[in-house]
């Protein structure tokens, strides 16, 4: 039967009911997701399909699920058991995900079979009907897929090696006392880029450049101070905190800050890059400096090599002249000093050494603690309960870009900050807030007001008592919201109630119209 008889018969009975599922990564692609929905569409002319809807996710990786609402909240329609399709519409294998295992993509795909819902592809040039042919090339094509991610993989890392040797910045905040220089394929300065900006064109390059005088001068005390006057970490961020000197993020100094300054390279100019990876999305890992790309002398230094050597061989002989046993005898006379253990104590005892050695060493201090017989009196819970909150946020924060935009509203995500700009007209930050039960019984939420970003709208998203399903939301406008933190109670009086919703709905609403001025 050829496609005109097919349209024919397909116009002779009723449409059957099916969804769009259609997704364009970051990558350059051929297809771009209007060209994707155009051939779905001449699909279902074709095949008597009636598309009622359609799950989107633009600028998504395939690699995993992470990320993607569009088929996130596809699986929860088809696992609800109440999906009022038949069908489900996808460009190609490709566009159904470039999993790294293969029967990831099945699984998927299983799942929507066993709710009587069958996966088709449209560009394909075979029908996803079970037949063993079938069955042998979606088992070839997902493979394929896979391994084109994997060699992009391989050609883009090279290609981030190259420009890192050139000197170009590959990512990453610039840091106190250097800023981010926006520069054009033949090095000519463009301007400077603030927190969370990025180059427009794919010929710029960022190079990094000294910040004000008066950070470069910091930078250069902290070094002496160190290096010269025997000051630890500590003492250090003590004398930042008491001038009143914030961090690049306007943040109150520590140790661990401190420390930063005083061993990154790009102080002295190197440029250094691939200390962990996060290839195909898979295992995040701390790679050794052998497996490091580091170009020298690409940036102008703050520092003198020799100086910063000298505050390099401090740190890495205070940790390395101990073994785990004296590790743990240092911790256990920390113990004895002080009857308890944290973080913050080990941190301060200027003749052990940081906390994140501790960590490095035996895992996480929790296991340290252990091994000197150490049992913590608070609750660490919250330790995996912030994790799991940590991995929530990208979900979160997608589900909220999807309600603006079915909402009739644009929304672009700056990938360092997460900070939403919603109609090109005002800016949107997105945060969790952990429940908290104290002594009494009473529920307690700490929400972070971002005074660097400083978004015009925060949306606080506030957990349940078991910190496993949300509760409400609270919309914040910046204009009323003047410290950094904003601690709630299960019921805060009007003057706070007044920003509680049960819903989002009214932050869609706002976002779909305009100006923001009228809308505010």
């Amino acid at each position: 039967m050829d496609r005109e008889e097919m349209a024919g018969d397909a116009g002779a009975r009723a449409p059957t009911q099916a969804v769009a599922y259609v997704r364009m990564s970051t990558d350059p692609q051929q297809f771009s997701i209007e060209n994707q929905l155009a051939e779905i569409r001449r699909y279902a002319d074709l095949r008597g399909f009636e598309v009622v809807r359609v799950y989107e996710d633009a600028g998504r990786s395939g690699l995993t699920l992470g990320g993607r609402e569009g088929l996130t909240r596809l699986m929860a329609d088809v696992a609800s058991g109440s999906a009022d399709f038949q069908a489900i519409l996808a460009y190609d294998i490709s566009r159904w995900g470039r999993f790294q295992d293969a029967d990831e993509s099945a699984h998927y795909e299983f799942l929507c079979s066993r709710a009587g819902i069958q996966v088709h592809y449209c560009a394909e040039q075979f029908d996803n009907d079970g037949t063993t042919s079938s069955v042998l090339l979606k088992a070839v094509k997902r493979v394929m897929a896979r391994e084109h991610s994997r060699e992009l993989s391989v050609k883009v890392f090279a290609g981030q090696c190259r420009l890192v040797e050139k000197g170009f910045r590959q990512g990453g905040m610039a840091g106190f006392g250097l800023r981010r220089l926006l520069v054009d394929e033949a090095g000519n300065p463009k301007g400077e880029l603030g927190i969370g900006q990025r180059k427009s064109f794919q010929t710029d390059r960022v190079i990094l450049v000294p910040g004000p005088d008066e950070e470069v001068g910091m930078v250069r005390r902290m070094y002496r101070m160190f290096v010269e006057d025997g000051c630890s970490e500590t003492e250090i961020a003590a004398m930042l905190n008491r001038e009143g000197i914030g961090t690049d993020l306007g943040h109150l100094w520590t140790r661990g800050t401190v420390h930063q300054v005083l061993t990154n390279e790009k102080y002295v100019g190197n440029n250094v890059f691939n200390r962990r990876s996060f290839k195909l999305k898979q295992r995040r890992v701390v790679n050794g400096p052998g497996m490091w790309v580091r170009a020298r002398h690409a940036f102008q230094p703050l520092v003198d090599e020799i100086l910063f050597e000298r505050a390099r061989a401090i740190v890495e002989a205070r940790s390395r002249r101990y073994d785990d046993a004296q590790l743990l005898d240092l911790l256990r006379g920390l113990l004895q000093a002080q009857g308890a253990l944290s973080g913050l104590a080990i941190d301060e005892r200027g003749e052990m050494p940081s906390s994140s050695v501790y960590r490095r060493r035996f895992g996480s201090l929790l296991r340290a603690y252990a091994l000197v017989g150490y049992e913590p009196e608070h609750d660490y819970r919250y330790v995996e309960v912030n994790r799991a909150l940590r991995r929530m946020h990208p979900g979160v924060v997608g589900t909220v870009m999807a309600g603006v935009r079915l909402a009739g509203g644009s929304v672009e995500r700056d990938p360092v900050t997460d900070l939403l700009t919603i109609n090109d007209e005002f800016t949107a930050s997105v945060v969790i807030a952990r429940c908290r039960e104290t002594p009494a019984g009473s529920l307690r939420w700490r929400i972070r007001l971002d005074a660097v970003l400083a978004p015009d709208i925060t949306v606080a998203i506030r957990m349940d008592a078991g910190n496993r399903a949300v509760l409400d939301y609270y919309l914040l406008p910046g204009l009323d919201m003047t410290g950094p933190r904003l601690r709630l109670a299960e019921r805060n009086g009007l003057s706070l109630d007044a920003y509680r919703f049960e819903t989002l709905d009214t932050f869609f609403a706002l976002s779909a119209r305009a100006p923001f001025e009228e809308a505010a």
